[in-house]
């Protein structure tokens, strides 16, 4: 088990991440792992009840004061504006785990589209992240590149949020090389597999058939495997995405290096929908998070599930012990 505990930003409060936060702590509290939440003390006091259950705002902090000092430590950072407030917490849970104080970072769903309204200058948190950490050293390439874990599945993408229309264009091979690289890195050092087995998806159908329905695969994606075996690289592919993804497939890889958004999320996805979690990698911090959004059409209603915070909590502290935090 990880001796420090891990920092986990609460997300935008108006959405559902106070109400899975307290879930998770219910869950994880009598097996760990322990985990420190970042954000206002008040928004969180409100969320908490027996099962999850938000709290009329009566008393709020005075009544669960008592509970929280003991048992889950919070840092109370409240701002000016919920926005600014998110990225606070996201800037105080890495300053945490870059000063050796957490194991590692967990962030729970932020919505992009109030960041920006406030000046956020980033895509997401991933890209966010990639910045804060930009100073520290981290032995191997450098990413920040996203996986997608479900199960025995995982999944990193090449491009992340590119409109489809624009993604043959964005590909390169370089940019397939580069995300290949730090996921090898990755799976040896905090996956703790010592020799990776990655797989290509194509991007037309029939990965191009020859380059019948498509050249991306001939002029991009095999040169790009190319050297990678060259560089030592268990790599195959360019492979038909659309038999890459069940069952018996899954016996052949490590991880499935993805060439869009919805090609790597929909297996995912559906294979456990509740459990997906996402992890940053070629950081020289931990990172994880829930693979699901704020659910503000759902906030404070008690019914947010909390299984993919859960599991991106316990994923944290699983890459954390092997990278001896």
């Amino acid at each position: 088990m990880i001796a420090k505990p891990l920092a986990l930003t609460l997300g935008d409060p108006a959405g559902i991440g106070p109400e899975i936060v307290v879930k998770a702590w219910y869950a994880l509290r009598a097996t760990g792992p322990s985990f420190c939440a970042i954000g206002d003390a008040d928004v969180l006091a409100w969320a908490f009840g027996p099962d999850g259950r938000p709290l009329e705002r009566v008393g709020a902090m005075a009544e669960a004061a008592e509970v929280f000092q003991s048992a889950l430590p919070v840092l109370h950072r409240p701002a000016e504006t919920p926005a600014a407030g998110v990225v606070d917490w996201i800037e105080a849970g890495v300053a945490l785990a870059l000063a050796g104080d957490a194991a590692g970072v967990v962030t729970a769903p932020i919505a992009k589209a109030r960041l920006y309204e406030a000046g956020f200058r980033f895509p997401g948190h991933t890209e966010f992240l990639a910045e804060l950490t930009r100073g520290a050293t981290l032995q191997g390439p450098r990413g920040p590149v996203m996986m997608l874990t479900a199960k025995d599945l995982r999944v990193v993408l090449v491009t992340i949020h590119t409109p489809l229309a624009q993604v043959p264009q964005a590909l390169t091979a370089q940019k397939v090389i580069d995300t290949a690289l730090v996921t090898n890195d990755a799976l040896k050092r905090d996956f703790g597999i010592a020799a990776p087995r990655l797989a290509l998806a194509g991007l037309n159908p029939h990965a191009g058939e020859d380059g019948t329905i498509g050249r991306e695969e001939i002029e991009v994606l095999e040169p790009a495997v190319a050297e990678l075996r060259a560089r030592g690289i268990d790599i195959t592919g360019p492979r038909p995405a659309d038999t890459l993804f069940h069952e018996d497939a899954r016996q052949h890889y490590d991880a499935v290096v993805c060439l869009y958004h919805d090609q790597a999320l929909i297996p995912v996805k559906t294979l456990d929908f509740w459990g997906g979690v996402n992890v940053t990698l070629g950081l020289p911090i931990v990172r994880t998070s829930p693979d699901h959004g704020t659910g503000f059409d759902i906030a404070g209603k008690g019914v947010a599930r909390a299984d993919s915070l859960i599991a991106a909590v316990r994923l944290a502290a699983e890459l954390a012990e092997r990278r001896g935090a």
